[in-house]
């Protein structure tokens, strides 16, 4: 189901698409792609929303800075310097977290206006980002499609091809409560993740693969995240065709659990340390599945190139269950 979610200054609508299977409840916005609300029910069977969100497109537009559950690119997550060289060719981007671009830049897919189509169970947005775009090289066509699978998992598939050698690093940012309270503390997380790329004072990545052993990113053994997190974990399974299973966020008192499974190599873990506005530190936990931050200036991380002929593909499921 497709209906008028707002209007922007310009004109241009903003639609939401309402998704309902197996008892997960879904509303995506054409603005930024952004997943609005997950309904979902608890052991006892009452439903809740477990995403942060905005009951009107205002909100979004107001309070653009914590991403709340939106379609990131054309890169996610820190490019160091706001610059990356490619082919001999050094590209310059806007540093909108000075000195470095984050997310896209100062206006990033989050802040564009998709095309729609129904498929099967779901919706699939497009656009096409033009040459120059935010600094980034080629015209990069791509598309997010959202379903609900028969058990009521939201699969989020994304795809891009590009007329010019450029770089591409798409995710989510959804911030998770999954008590639907409103605070996220006291919810525990396991990661199949044995490494953890360190960060400098700017949050980029120094380039070590750090083990996590006897440090407080060890989430092999679920527990409480608590904060202190924007860091991004070296996911074991590494890059795969299909997603496999990589992280599970458990709510004791409503027993709700999430699990996501990716086709990326990385997963930043963020605990909203610094959300504002209507929010506070700690409501949700974003779980932003990606390749590494800052990939284009470090050789050795898997790389986020993408070049005329090939096709970018990432695919992430986020599943949803109870505990009793």
């Amino acid at each position: 189901m497709s209906e008028l979610f707002g209007t922007l200054s310009d004109g241009t609508e903003v639609h939401r698409w309402t998704l309902e299977r197996a008892g997960t409840r879904v509303e995506i916005l054409t603005y930024g792609g952004i997943v609005r609300s997950v309904e979902v029910p608890d052991r006892d069977g009452r439903t809740a929303n477990v995403v942060l969100g905005f009951a009107g497109l205002d909100g979004y537009l107001a309070h653009p800075g914590p991403y709340l559950g939106a379609l990131v690119g054309r890169y996610a997550n820190r490019i160091a310097g706001a610059r990356f060289p490619l082919d001999g060719v050094t590209y310059a981007l806007a540093p909108n977290n000075a000195p470095n671009s984050l997310h896209g830049g100062e206006r990033g897919f989050d802040k564009r206006v998709w095309d729609a189509e129904p498929v099967g169970h779901g919706v699939r947005l497009s656009r096409v980002s033009p040459h120059g775009e935010e600094g980034f090289p080629g015209r990069l066509e791509v598309s997010a499609t959202y379903t609900l699978d028969g058990s009521g998992a939201l699969r989020i598939a994304y795809e891009a091809v590009t007329d010019a050698p450029t770089v591409v690093n798409l995710t989510n940012h959804s911030y998770f409560d999954l008590g639907g309270s409103g605070n996220a503390v006291g919810q525990e997380l396991r990661l199949a993740a044995s490494r953890f790329t360190p960060v400098d004072a700017d949050l980029i990545p120094t380039g070590v693969l750090e083990d996590v052993s006897g440090t407080r990113f060890d989430f092999r053994t679920a527990r409480e995240t608590g904060a202190g997190y924007d860091h991004n974990f070296v996911l074991d399974k590494g890059v795969t065709d299909a997603p496999e299973e990589v992280a599970e966020l458990h709510d004791p008192a409503s027993g709700r659990v999430l699990t996501v499974a990716t086709t990326e190599p990385g997963l930043q873990l963020y605990t909203a340390d610094h959300l504002t506005g209507p929010f506070s530190p700690g409501d949700g936990i974003a779980l932003e599945t990606q390749h590494f931050p800052d990939s284009p200036n470090h050789p050795h991380f898997p790389s986020t190139e993408l070049r005329p002929g090939g096709v970018f593909r990432s695919e992430t499921v986020y599943g949803f269950g109870v505990r009793g």
